[in-house]
């Protein structure tokens, strides 16, 4: 028997399991009195009233004979999928409910995902970049053709001359923070239809995106063509609160090439038994009109929470960006140190972050900073950082 040769390829320690070892160990000689966390981007806030009864009411269901559920559909309840269609409806995007799948989150999903295609396949991934993009490909045996987002391309990097089969998107940000127009995103659009290939396009902090906005998209479908080159995957652990209950979904279009709406109907049939009843009732719930209030609410104060921390670093003339739609603030270490350094140093202050260095080459020398904490840890760390940097 032979195991998965990938595995000898990957890192040695995932980024946040790192992070969280450091940040026990120091707990353990100091206590855990001043620790401002934000470090691994989870979210702080519960989830909302209107979540909360609908699963009241749920699980009443389920342990009523005339109510109970099973196995559902393996793509998503409709009264589930009738709801994501009209959140994308509220964007001015035209789905059917054919076109979405109710899914677990995002990152089992990407991971899924890449069973639609051949191996090896070439593979586009900008650098830095979050960590499961990397480690899903390199298990599945494909070549990384990594693109380089830098201070000269404010992080966004273009499409490449080079063709590729895939193409990794995550917009906003993760790690960066930084979100694309949509005259970039139509760029990334024609290249993949010029060049077919498929742009998996992680939208999980959509959400923050601002509605009035025009100059950016809170979802790919809102470019021209992308339903024909474009698989969008969503998440609500950010938006809602999700990240203990687990919802999302993906649109993958009933128009798009290589029958790969038919394949990943397929592909779940067999690998999957959808998602639990509770969750879905859940994520209907959230999606509601006022549902959505009280997450643009939480967005709100995660949002208000990065100006603070972002008026800082450029008060100290320290390199940043992120922090307007986005729940991230990318930052240049100061000192030419390594994030590795500068986050043994913050720990020494009582803040926990994530070092660029964990997210790519491109990442040595910066450092991730989220908004993910109850505003009075952000007014500590604010003072802390002030007072220190």
């Amino acid at each position: 028997m032979k195991t998965n040769k990938g595995f000898d390829n990957l890192q040695h320690n995932y980024l946040f399991a790192e992070v969280a070892k450091r940040t026990q160990l120091h707990i353990a000689k100091y206590g855990d009195d001043k620790i401002c966390r934000l470090g691994i981007g989870d979210v702080v806030q519960p989830l909302s009233p209107t979540v909360v009864l609908a699963l009241e009411q749920a699980s009443r269901q389920m342990g009523e004979v005339d109510t109970f559920k099973g196995y559902g559909e393996y793509s998503g309840y409709d009264f589930a999928k009738a709801s994501l269609v009209d959140y994308y409806g509220c964007k001015g995007i035209d789905l059917d409910k054919g076109d979405v799948f109710v899914t677990d989150g995002a990152k089992s999903t990407l991971g899924l995902i890449l069973d639609l295609f051949d191996k090896p396949c070439t593979v586009a991934i900008p650098n830095p970049v979050y960590p499961v993009y990397v480690d899903t490909n390199i298990l599945n045996g494909n070549n990384i053709f990594y693109i380089d987002g830098n201070i000269q391309n404010n992080f966004l990097p273009q499409p490449p001359k080079t063709k590729v089969d895939i193409v990794y998107l995550c917009n906003p940000n993760n790690p960066t923070g930084n979100v694309y127009t949509r005259t970039q995103l139509q760029a990334w659009v024609d290249y993949a239809l010029s060049n077919n290939s498929i742009i998996l396009y992680d939208s999980a902090y959509e959400a923050f995106v601002a509605p009035k906005d025009e100059c950016y998209a809170s979802s790919i479908f809102q470019i021209n063509g992308a339903k024909l080159c474009c698989i969008e995957i969503g998440s609500l652990s950010k938006t809602a609160s999700f990240s203990g209950l687990r919802g999302g979904w993906i649109v993958i279009s009933t128009t798009i090439r290589h029958n790969l709406n038919l394949l990943f109907n397929k592909l779940i049939s067999f690998k999957t038994n959808g998602v639990s009843y509770l969750s879905q009732v859940a994520l209907s719930a959230t999606l509601s009109t006022q549902g959505m209030v009280h997450n643009y609410k939480n967005i709100k104060q995660y949002l208000d929470n990065a100006k603070i921390l972002k008026g800082i670093l450029t008060e100290k003339n320290i390199y940043n960006c992120g922090g307007v739609m986005s729940p991230y603030i990318w930052l240049q270490v100061p000192h030419n140190k390594s994030g590795w350094e500068f986050f043994d140093r913050l720990l020494k202050w009582g803040i926990v972050g994530t070092p660029g260095e964990g997210f790519g080459e491109n990442g040595k020398g910066f450092f991730r900073l989220s908004s993910f904490a109850n505003i009075d840890d952000i007014y500590i760390a604010s003072q802390i950082l002030y007072s220190n940097l």
